[in-house]
This record gives C-alpha cells, sequence and structure tokens, in this order.
C-alpha cells in the first residue's frame, strides 16, 4: 500500500498576491473578475502560483497542486471563465460565509484549456504534479441552464465539457482529485443516481492519470455509493472527519474502489490537527473496513482550504505530510 500526503487545492491566496490583487482589481478578494486579466494581474497569480507550489514542496507532500489562485468563483470557476457562460449575481457557496458568481449557460459549452493552462505553467515547478477539477454534478449544481433546456442533457453537456478540459491536462500529471461536494451537500434524488454515475465516468475515462472522486461534508448516499463505484474511477474520497462511522459502513456494506482518499484534516476549522491524529485515524479506518490493502490511501483535507487563514493552511500541510510519514513508519 502506498500512501499518498496531498489536498483537495483551492487554497487561500498569499497575503502579498492577496494584497496586491485588491490593489489592481480596487475590490475585495470575494468580488475578483475573473476572466480577461491584465497582465500585472496574470503575473500576481503566476507569484502566487510559485509560492503555492513550494509551500507543498516544503511541507513535504507526495502530490503538488496547482494551488487554484485564479478560482475566484471556487468551483464554479471553470464556467464563470467561459466565453458562452455570463456571470450573475454572487451566490453563497455551500453553507459557509464565501461567495461565488452565479455562472448562467447562454450556449453550447466547448472546451477551452483554461485548467489545462495553468497545469501547464505548474508542470514547470513539481515533478509530482495533481490537477484538481470539479465534478460534473457539483458543476451543473452550482450553475444555471438557459441554453440545453434539461437537467440531463444540461449534466450530460457539463461532463463532455470536463472530459475536454481534462484530456487537455499536461502529461505530467499523474493524479486527477475531481471535488464533488454537492453529491452530500445537496445529494441528487435517486431517479438521477444513474445519470450522475454517467457522467462521472465521462470525466474519469478522459484523464491519462488516476482519477480520484473526492466528495465532502458527510458521506454518500447508499445507493449513489454503489453507483460511483461503476464510474471507472481509480479512488473514492471518505470524510473521516465529519463522517467517520458512516464512511467505514459504506465500505464495510458495499466495498470500495482499489484505491481510497482519506479526509483526515479539516478543512474548515482553525484548529491544527496533530501528526498523531492523522496516523490515528489512518489506522482506524484500516481496523474497520474489511479490505485494507489498497492500492494507495491518499491523505488529504475532508474540504477545500481556501477557508483557512494563510498560516494554518501551512500548517495543516505540516501535519498531513508528518503524518503519512508516522504511519508510513508504523507499518513498516
Amino acid at each position: 500500500m502506498e500512501l499518498v500526503a496531498t489536498t483537495a487545492g483551492l487554497f487561500p491566496l498569499p497575503d502579498n498576491q492577496r494584497e496586491r490583487l485588491a490593489d489592481l482589481k480596487g475590490h475585495q478578494k470575494s468580488d475578483l473578475i475573473s476572466g480577461d486579466e491584465s497582465a500585472d494581474v496574470t503575473a500576481t497569480y503566476d507569484a502566487a502560483r510559485e509560492r503555492l507550489v513550494s509551500v507543498q514542496r516544503d511541507a513535504g507532500l507526495d502530490r503538488v497542486v496547482e494551488g487554484q489562485a485564479r478560482w475566484d468563483d471556487m468551483l464554479a470557476h471553470p464556467l464563470c471563465v467561459h466565453d458562452n457562460v455570463r456571470t450573475e449575481g454572487i451566490v453563497r457557496y455551500f453553507d459557509n460565509n464565501n461567495f461565488y458568481r452565479e455562472p448562467v449557460v447562454e450556449g453550447e459549452l466547448v472546451e477551452d484549456g483554461d485548467l489545462a493552462a495553468d497545469l501547464a505553467k505548474a508542470a514547470r515547478l513539481t515533478d509530482d504534479l495533481q490537477a484538481v477539477a470539479p465534478g460534473p454534478y457539483s458543476l451543473a449544481t452550482l450553475a444555471t441552464d438557459e441554453h440545453y433546456g434539461d437537467e440531463s442533457a444540461f449534466l450530460a453537456a457539463v461532463a463532455e465539457f470536463l472530459a475536454g478540459e481534462i484530456a487537455q491536462f499536461p502529461e505530467e500529471t499523474e493524479t486527477v482529485f475531481l471535488l464533488e461536494p454537492s453529491l452530500t451537500f445537496d445529494a441528487p434524488d435517486e431517479g438521477a443516481h444513474e445519470r450522475v454515475r454517467d457522467a462521472v465516468r465521462t470525466v474519469s475515462e478522459a484523464a491519462d492519470a488516476d482519477v480520484v472522486l473526492h466528495s465532502y461534508w458527510g458521506a454518500l448516499d447508499e445507493t449513489l455509493h454503489a453507483h460511483l463505484l461503476d464510474t471507472g474511477v481509480d479512488a473514492l474520497g471518505y470524510d473521516l472527519v465529519t463522517a467517520h462511522e458512516e464512511s467505514a459502513y459504506l465500505v464495510q456494506e458495499y466495498g470500495t474502489a482499489d484505491s481510497v482518499a482519506l479526509g483526515l484534516v479539516d478543512g474548515q476549522n482553525t484548529l491544527v490537527e496533530d501528526a498523531e491524529t492523522v496516523r490515528e485515524r489512518i489506522e482506524w479506518f484500516e481496523e474497520s473496513v474489511p479490505v485494507s490493502d489498497f492500492e494507495t490511501v491518499y491523505a488529504t483535507p475532508n474540504t477545500e482550504l481556501f477557508y483557512l487563514p494563510v498560516n494554518k493552511f501551512e500548517a495543516k500541510l505540516q501535519t498531513l505530510a508528518e503524518g503519512v510519514s508516522l504511519t508510513t513508519e508504523a507499518h513498516q
């Protein structure tokens, strides 16, 4: 079993770059406009990317993400910068005090290479590149459709759009994390489970890398979990911070993929866990499920990390890396 310390991406902006962007754009980070960026804005985001990659490398993470500094609209970003999408007013992001601009799809969703361009820049900074992308169901639920006219058709179109984006990822990409918080926070009705399965499969099959489907904020519905096992993803994610018993039950009853991602530190709480807590949570999961000889266990925060102050974010990266080291030593 390989233990991999990594994250779900979407990091808080380093202080220097946040202040610089606020000065360049003239208002708060929550209102920053992505898209047609000036040379100064682009340079500031590039500097933020370099800083975020450096922080991960210094912490000792096994997979390094681009950091998503440009994702002012969080998981809605790929649509908010698309030519056939207009952005409307500010909408609350899930249940937290963060906001994004509502993307309204008014034309065909054709891949534009926005995600791949950022990853290509990150690939020059690390040899252990991990991509982060919204899952199709979450991206569809964060958006409003004024073009496709049907929920099923819209979900399929979003999936094809993401598949096109992921197919352009640089060959250095080792892992792709698909973030699907809506699968628990705004779970689909049972009648939509097969459509969600098909959408995830479409995206997963486009990747030339290991794909991790990471839901958080609780445990998946049992039937939905069973359908997601039929998507071809290499790993499913489980939130051991807020739903450890429920997560273990799903694996006990239905099995899981060959690999798992375990949410081991709280991405929304400023309390910094210690490395021993990470080790204990990994070992508890291994002891609680019938099959523990996974190909890979991805040790990750249970959510994105942009909720945290920069110093707490950096401390949690260190905790993850140290916790994986402790666990690896205990297994030897």
